[in-house]
Parts: structure tokens; sequence; C-alpha cells
């Protein structure tokens, strides 16, 4: 029996209510802070996740799905490696939204010299090589929102401040929320604090894993992010970002706290914070649930020099993202839920085979007018299609017998009262969706 991938999930019923509903509330939020919908391929060239996410992530190392055709692949297996291919034939399946924005708004010019800043925001499939486990899967969904060509620091508190409404409206408590900002520096002072870093690494070699020494050469950044405990009580020790900011990033980084603070937005200093990619500079964030286990539910942050790096012009960028699976085990330890209820619809009851063509008529004409409709197409008798409309949580059934055609009525049922009336059935839309409301 075919069965699905390990680490990946079926969306369906209650479940795909759930991620929808959660992009219907993004869709609304977002749009009243001028953000417009984007959808990215979900496969890119490998190079445009290696340029901003950075090769010594884990994400590129290790997790990245890596697309290839079965003739090309018989080709690679023959010749033992990839490089005699050309750097379109180098595919990988998105890892992660953001290095696709940028890429489309390099490829289609979303911000001309002097235009106002592009706001998009997205809602698809992610894939991460990852050992599936509690939250973390191979395919996975976002929802996730990038702000280009606004170097503000309102900006980037405009965006933590809408990432902490969203939740909210999700349904979370903000008390049970844990917000965590950071300022990592940029290109005029993070090489210096690189290099502190770096040092220190080598000064604690002995100590540190084969992954840090390895990120102290490419990324030392990245060790505050090691899920080895031991190196991350190591790194506690470390030189901060925030000692080490350049004046201009440490004004940025006042203002940034100084709009949070005027908004009475919580949230807590953490100096280590990095995040895990590459392309983040000044401001970076991220919340955590405080209960249930699930751990960050969402972070972003500046990516000012992402845009150059995928080919376009000095742009300056900040976004964040947020996962669907991780929202909802989080929100279910607070005694929430995503899910919506079960939209309600019409049974249109079928007496008798003579009265086929009449049902057929009803149906049409009600979801003509907007209701949702279901309707028998087994044969099944009366008492088994009241049954039916019962497990489809019907609120009304239209019952068409001999009697009602020829009268040119209809019978409404009221499937809670049992209570029953008859209208024309030239005013059935009407009448329904005025019960129905």
């Amino acid at each position: 029996m075919a069965q699905r991938i390990q680490g990946t999930e079926d969306l369906f019923g209650g479940y795909m209510r759930a991620w929808q509903h959660m992009q219907d509330v993004a869709r609304e939020l977002f749009g009243a802070y001028g953000f417009d919908m984007i959808e990215t391929p979900a496969i890119e060239q490998v190079d445009t996740f290696v340029h901003g996410i950075g090769e010594s992530t884990d994400v590129v190392r290790k997790e990245m799905f890596r697309v290839v055709s079965g003739a090309l692949f018989q080709n690679l297996l023959e010749a033992g490696s990839e490089q005699g291919l050309k750097a379109k034939q180098r595919m990988a399946m998105r890892p992660e939204g953001t290095a696709g924005v940028v890429r489309a708004a390099v490829e289609h010019n979303f911000v001309p010299q002097g235009a106002a800043p592009a706001k998009l925001w997205y809602a698809e499939a992610m894939f991460r090589g990852e050992r599936p486990q509690k939250g973390r899967l191979r395919q996975f969904h976002q929802v996730g929102v990038e702000w280009l060509g606004a170097p503000d620091a309102a900006a980037d508190a405009e965006c933590i401040i809408m990432l902490m409404e969203f939740y909210k409206r999700l349904g979370f408590d903000p008390a049970k929320l844990r917000l965590s900002i950071n300022s990592m520096g940029d290109a005029a002072c993070r090489p210096a604090y690189r290099e502190k870093v770096r040092a220190f690494i080598l000064d604690h070699a002995d100590e540190m894993c084969e992954d840090c020494l390895e990120r102290a050469e490419i990324n030392p950044l990245r060790s505050f992010d090691c899920k080895n405990d031991h190196c991350r009580e190591v790194m506690a020790a470390a030189p901060l970002a925030t000692d080490n900011l350049c004046d201009e990033c440490a004004e940025h980084y006042a203002k940034v706290k100084q709009y949070l603070d005027a908004a009475g937005v919580a949230y807590v200093e953490d100096p280590t914070l990095v995040r895990g990619l590459d392309y983040y500079t000044r401001t970076v964030f991220e919340v955590e649930a405080l209960e249930g286990g699930v751990g960050a539910i969402g972070g972003g942050g500046r990516f000012d020099g992402l845009m150059e790096l995928e080919g376009g012009k000095p742009t300056p960028g900040i976004g964040f993202a947020v996962g669907f699976e991780r929202i909802a085990l989080a929100l279910a330890a607070q005694g929430g839920t995503l899910e919506t209820p079960e939209p309600t619809c019409v049974y249109v009851a079928c007496a008798g085979s003579e009265q086929r063509d009449a049902v057929f008529s009803a149906t049409l004409a009600l979801r003509e007018a907007g209701i949702r409709t279901e309707a028998d197409y087994q044969g099944r008798s009366l008492k088994s299609q009241f049954k039916q409309a019962d497990k489809l949580g019907a609120r009304l059934c239209v019952v068409l017998g001999s009697d009602e055609v020829a009268a040119g009525v209809a019978t409404l049922r009221d499937m809670e009262t049992h209570e029953q009336v008859q209208v024309p059935i030239a005013e059935l839309a009407r009448e329904v969706s005025a019960r129905i409301g």
C-alpha cells in the first residue's frame, strides 16, 4: 500500500481548516499593514539559498533537499559528482521563504530606484531533510512577511508589533509567549566582532564540538546557535554583539526598543540571539511559547545585504516567518485551537427517484446563492438521507417529494428542532439564506 513519506502530513478536515484559518487571519492583518501576497516556486536554484542562508548553516549543509531529473540523476551517478552541472541544473526544494522572495524581487524589480517599499507575505510549504519529530517535519508550512526597501527602525518595530498581534488573533495568551530581541550589527561593525568570536572559539577549541570549530572559520556567530549544550555553556562567556555595535547600529537598535516600548510590547533582550541563517543583520527577534515544550514558534530579522547577494542593487529588508505545525502544537498546549467549525450546510433530500430532477435543480439554485449544499447520489432511502444529513452537520434539510413537486413547494426541516415548514420553490434560496444566517 502506498504510504506518505515519514515526516510529512496530509492536511484535510479540521487540520486543513486550521491552516486555512491561519492564512485568513494573516490576510486580514497583513493587508491592514499594506502587505500583498506572493507565491514563489517550491524549486529554486541551489545558489539562491546558498547566497543568503550560508554554506555553514545546517540548512544548507545537511537539510536542503536537492532536486534532479531522472536523466540527470543517472548522469550524476556515472560522473560521481555535480561539478559538470550548470547553475540552472543545480536545484533544491525551498527550505525557507525569504531567499525566494528576494530572488523574485531582484528578477522582477519590485523596488525600483526611488519607489515605495515592497511589502509581501506568503503562506507556503517548506522542505527540510530533518529527523522527523514533534513540531519538526520534512514538509512543513509557514506564513511569513518580507518588507523590502525600508531602512527605518520603525519598520523593524512594526514587523514585531504585527507579529505579536498575529499571535493574539490566532488565540494565544500574550503572557505565555516570550519575545526575545537582539542586534547583530552590520557590515561596518560585524567583521571585527566576528573575529573576536572566532578568536574566543579557538581559545576554547578543546571544549567545542567539531561543528563549532568548523563554524569558527566560516561563520563563528553560528556557534551561539549550536545544539550542543556544552558549547552553549562555553559561548555564554563569548563577546556579545550589543557590546560591539557601531554608533549607527546602536542608534538603530535603541530606536527599535523605543518604538516597542511606546507600543507596549514586552520583550527580553538576548545578546546571544543570532537566529539560524547567515543573511540577518542588525535587528533579530524570536518568539517562544512558554508552555508545551514546543520552543520557538516564529521569528525573523533584518537582512539588509541579501538583495545584493542575489544580484540586485543594495536594498534593505526585514521580515519574519511563523510555522503552522508548531503554532498548532503551542496553541493546543494553551488549551486553544486553530480549527474552525465545519461550515454550515443544507441537505436536499429526495423522497423518490421521480423527484431526482427537482432535487438536481434545487441544489444548483442553492449553490448559486452561495449556500453549501449536499444531496444523495447513492439512491439511499429517505431515512438514510436524514442520517447522512445529521453526519454532515446540516442545519436544514430540504425535502422534495411528489406532493411538494406537484404543488411547487419544498419542505424545510430544521435538523435540531425537527420543525417543518413549506416554502415556494421560487423562494427556496432566499428562505434558506435567511434561516441559516
